[in-house]
């Protein structure tokens, strides 16, 4: 199965970002700023794993900062389900529109598909523990796969992965449990280069879970059916459109983005947007050229064309004129009085 690296697109800061590669937090590393200790795969900044070590795990480990940072975590998403504990220190933590103060024994959990942030802008003074894993999702329809190490019985890891689809509560509190797990997880991993780890890491990986469970369970979570209906992901698709507009997109490149057929594809973006796609699309277009008009009036009329998606002056002169009811020309000259 092949899995894209996700893309998603903040209307706030009107750009699109991918899986996070963590650049600033490698400098830090690169430096000697901070301590780091982390088992990693593809750009993730630690000690890569092998092949053959813990499958699906993109990033697992900690920071430990005892000196005052001048870098944050932007605004990225993750290749996989991201669970972090704040075993010491303060951190701020945004999703969206929505900023959370982390203290001590602050869980978060975020999803593939949620945009999230570190820092105000800067990291304060932490011990911060995570681990990624890949569970081959990157939109909320779409079931888990869970790697086959991961070894809760079939009920546990039925309920577990319900209460992980079903809610998207970000901030949770740990259990002395919880925290001691994610402490040796730490530990074995900064005697990594010593001892062999893979066994004892998924045991305790393992043990996490199922105490993330319990979590769940105590706190009697509210599930909600909706989060994992075929609209919401057909729905983060189209917010991601705007800042994609160059790209040669079709229903057929759209539907495959949303891993959905044609059919059902069509079918929810008319729900959502009351058009067809691509009608939706050339829509996104038109207005952000009517921006790029407004904006940069030395630009040339064919370069905003281009710019927005457009394959053609030509046909960009008149999707423009039949919808504003005047040229490109005539717009931007009638924005300049």
């Amino acid at each position: 199965m092949e899995i894209k690296i996700p893309k998603y697109y903040d209307p706030n800061e009107n750009k699109t970002y991918e899986a996070d590669s963590c650049v600033e937090l490698r400098n830090a590393w690169n430096k000697n700023e901070l301590e780091l200790n982390t088992l990693v795969r593809g750009t993730y900044p630690g000690q890569l794993l092998k092949d053959t070590e813990l499958l699906g795990i993109k990033s697992i480990g900690y920071w430990n900062i005892k000196k005052l940072q001048n870098w944050g975590l932007n605004w990225h998403t993750n290749e996989g389900i991201e669970i972090c504990f704040l075993e010491s220190g303060a951190l701020d933590f945004h999703i969206t529109n929505t900023k959370y103060q982390l203290k001590t024994n602050d869980i978060t959990i975020t999803r593939p598909w949620t945009i999230h942030k570190i820092g105000s802008p800067n990291v304060d003074l932490s011990k911060l523990h995570w681990m990624i894993i890949d569970v081959k999702v990157r939109h909320p329809h779409q079931n888990w796969e869970w790697p086959d190490w991961i070894i809760l019985n079939e009920d546990d890891l039925e309920e577990l992965t319900r209460y992980m689809r079903q809610n998207e509560r970000p901030v949770w509190k740990a259990n002395s449990e919880f925290k001691n797990c994610f402490i040796q997880i730490g530990n074995i991993i900064k005697l990594g280069k010593h001892k062999k780890y893979d066994s004892k890491l998924k045991i305790q990986i393992n043990q996490l879970l199922v105490l993330l469970l319990e979590i769940f369970k105590s706190e009697h979570t509210v599930l909600d059916q909706s989060l994992i209906e075929i609209k919401r992901s057909v729905e983060f698709f189209l917010r991601s459109l705007e800042s994609n507009l160059d790209e040669n997109w079709t229903v057929v490149k759209m539907a495959n983005d949303c891993q959905l057929g044609v059919t059902r594809f069509t079918h929810y973006c008319k729900e959502i947007t009351n058009c067809s796609p691509m009608e939706y699309l050339n829509r996104l277009r038109l207005r952000k050229a009517a921006e790029f008009l407004k904006s940069e009036i030395n630009a040339p009329v064919m370069d905003v064309a281009f710019r927005c998606g457009f394959s053609s002056n030509q046909y960009f002169n008149y999707a423009f004129k039949k919808h504003f009811k005047v040229s490109p020309n005539q717009y931007r000259k009638t924005i300049s009085l």
